[in-house]
């Protein structure tokens, strides 16, 4: 049985100072430029302290900024969007989007994932997925519409499953070739059309180190833009099966004693969230 838990994971609490667009601007009105590229975010000089360095302080202006994206309003400036070519992101060699989430606070690492993900959705929806016409914003919704048939393109998100594995007095970590060296970190996967939640964690634990689970138990969710996914949070209690890996996802996976733990994800990850809060939780057992 599960005792009781704090959850006080940051991304439960709505973000402060924030409404959510479209907007619709005026004219000289205060506005902050997001500047991204193929996952790249422009670093801006700016001498506004309450402003974090990737958005750029600025007044609004119909002739330049008409077409740009409006994310909502912080701290009293429209926030917006401009797309720019991958070419020029590369040329310039902005900062990836990874790096700058690293030394976000959770308020500028929620409004990095809306920025990012509405970004990577206006980058990649210019045209109808149906006929091929070009799209254009609706001030109403984020979406594009196509003028021809009409079909709209909303903002995607993709609904993942991160899990904690554990037994006794040991967790399931495992590895991907993409992590830095020596860290090891929670299980991951998409849901798939059909599939609850809970069936997908059952089968990509299954199919990514050959284990059964049970016992479930949500703490919470993240949104992580790489691109738009959603992080649905988990424990998950060991019931049987031999390590088995899925190698083209996973490079290692090994039971560690709790108190042998590997290089664990940042703190800002749901995924060292899960861990950090089964630690306390099971020392106050």
């Amino acid at each position: 049985m599960w005792h009781s838990l704090q959850a006080d994971f940051p991304q439960q609490l709505p973000l402060t100072d924030f409404e959510r667009g479209p907007l619709r601007p005026q004219p000289g009105e205060p506005v902050a430029l997001f500047h991204w590229g193929a996952g790249r975010i422009q670093a801006v000089n700016s001498a506004e302290q309450q402003l974090p360095a990737w958005l750029e302080p600025t007044f609004y202006n119909p002739e330049k900024h008409a077409r740009l994206v409006v994310m909502g309003r912080w701290k009293e400036r429209l926030l917006l969007i401009r797309v720019a070519t991958p070419a020029e992101a590369k040329k310039e060699d902005w900062p990836g989007l990874r790096s700058w989430l690293l030394q976000a606070s959770a308020e500028e690492f929620d409004l990095l994932a809306t920025a990012a993900g509405l970004a990577s959705w206006d980058e990649q929806h210019r045209y109808c997925g149906r006929c091929a016409t070009p799209t254009r914003p609706r001030n109403d919704e984020f979406s594009r519409e196509c003028p021809r048939c009409h079909l709209r393109h909303y903002p995607r998100v993709a609904p993942c499953i991160i899990t904690l594995v554990w037994r006794e007095d040991a967790l399931l970590l495992a590895r991907s070739p993409r992590f830095a060296p020596g860290v090891y970190s929670t299980l991951a996967g998409f849901i798939e059309t059909g599939e609850s939640a809970e069936q997908a964690l059952h089968r990509e634990v299954k199919e990514e180190v050959g284990v059964q689970v049970g016992n479930l138990r949500y703490l919470g969710s993240q949104a992580w833009p790489f691109p738009h996914s959603l992080m649905l949070g988990y424990w998950a209690e060991y019931q049987g099966g031999d390590i088995q890996l899925e190698e083209e996802e996973i490079e290692d996976a090994q039971w560690f004693p709790l108190d042998q733990l590997p290089e664990l994800p940042p703190k800002k990850a749901i995924s060292r969230y899960l861990i950090d809060s089964f630690l306390t939780w099971h020392s106050g057992r």
